[in-house]
């Protein structure tokens, strides 16, 4: 997740901007397969500018369910529209805001709704921020685009917009996708990506790969593995062509694509990626929160904190080893996080002073390390004191 230096509309990123929840009432709910829908909300005139958008930023969705505040994280499914946003939520086994929602969540109903967050975007500005035809202004100076998407299941959401954008942007850019799915009844949007087949046929191409579904052509079948992959970079993809990749899923196959994508020597620069979940622990299911015993004598750390041009300050036990959101989370309930799993990057915010060790990582881009940016769902501090910036 990048930012620009210089402003530039044709590859300005989206800036960091305060996470802050708004009341919203669903306008909409539609079931796009047996176990996901379309949730529609209104977004009231007041706060259009709060909910602007780039195709492929998420939002989080707080809930409180059976007495307990849940939050779990969105990509917006759509091009932007004035007075209106869309997440898909897919139903996972054991998920209980999905689950919820799929089952219980109705129109008129009102939940809080952080406003779009997230770097998941082209570096090629193909659309204003809520157009209102909800269509991308057409973009002469990125003439021949060529982009690439690969997604399995609810990972097409945020494609689906990306693909939406540059297609109706730039009138000779092209997009190409492999979508991996168990079966056909699977496809999640399926009559939307044959609308952008039918309205743009020699533009935008999907390759649909089914696992557990017989297809003609063997390499459609069965689940991508290295070697599938590779043949479909060679024989079936334009890929040296390629001017930006999107990939999004499931840890094992986004970390499969970016390996054999590095091993074509394509610049990590070209390649944007987003996860559901890291693999190694539930998402949402992060160490936020959490009760900790402070002994004002006992050997703590301190840590300062700036969020909303306000100062804090709190101690954490060495002992506990619980990261800076824990921590703050404990003095400032608006401290911002969606995953708390070091995938959205919600919790962005930079190191000021002291030592620190962060965990997982796949939300945040290499310059933004290196400039000090952490994940502070996965930082702890390793010595006496830290400081950090949320609004930095």
């Amino acid at each position: 997740m990048t930012e620009t230096t210089e402003s530039n509309p044709m590859t300005e990123t989206p800036k960091k901007r305060r996470a802050d929840f708004a009341r919203l009432t669903v306008r909409n709910v539609r079931r796009v397969t047996d176990d996901a829908v379309e949730v529609t909300f209104e977004v009231p005139t007041e706060l259009e500018d709060d909910f602007d958008y780039l195709p492929g930023q998420y939002v989080a969705l707080r809930a409180t369910i059976d007495g307990e505040e849940v939050r779990r994280s969105y990509s917006l499914c759509d091009v932007p529209r004035r007075g209106e946003v869309k997440v898909a939520i897919k139903k996972t086994r054991g998920g209980r805001f999905s689950t919820w929602a799929n089952e219980q969540l109705n129109v008129g109903d009102q939940i809080d709704v952080m406003n779009p967050q997230g770097g998941f975007t082209s570096k090629h500005r193909l659309t204003s921020l809520n157009s209102a035809q909800g269509v991308a202004d057409e973009v002469a100076a990125n003439p021949q685009l060529h982009l690439v998407a690969i997604a399995a299941g609810s990972g097409i959401t945020p494609i689906l917009a990306i693909a939406q954008a540059v297609l109706s942007g730039s009138p000779s850019s092209t997009f190409e996708l492999i979508y991996a799915n168990k079966s056909s009844g699977d496809v999640m949007f399926a009559e939307e990506l044959g609308d952008l087949k039918d309205r743009w046929p020699t533009r935008f191409a999907v390759h649909h790969v089914l696992s557990r579904e017989q297809r003609s052509n063997p390499l459609l079948s069965g689940r991508i593995d290295v070697e599938k992959l590779n043949t479909m970079l060679d024989h079936v993809i334009r890929t040296a062509r390629a001017d930006e990749w999107f990939l999004c899923g499931p840890f094992e196959l986004v970390q499969l694509c970016r390996d054999a994508l590095a091993a074509r020597n394509v610049p990590e620069d070209k390649v944007r990626f987003e996860l559901f979940t890291t693999g190694t622990s539930p998402a949402g299911e992060g160490n936020h929160g959490a009760p900790v015993v402070v002994e004002e004598d006992g050997d703590n750390i301190v840590i300062d904190f700036t969020l909303d041009g306000t100062q804090g300050q709190v101690k954490s036990p060495r002992a506990a080893k619980e990261t800076v959101l824990n921590a703050a989370l404990r003095v400032r309930d608006d401290v911002p996080f969606a995953c708390a799993g070091g995938v959205c990057g919600t919790c962005r915010a930079r190191v000021i002073k002291g030592d620190f060790e962060m965990g997982e990582n796949y939300a945040l881009e290499k310059d933004e390390v290196e400039s000090g940016y952490v994940l502070t769902c996965q930082t702890r501090a390793t010595g006496d004191e830290l400081t950090v910036d949320f609004d930095a």
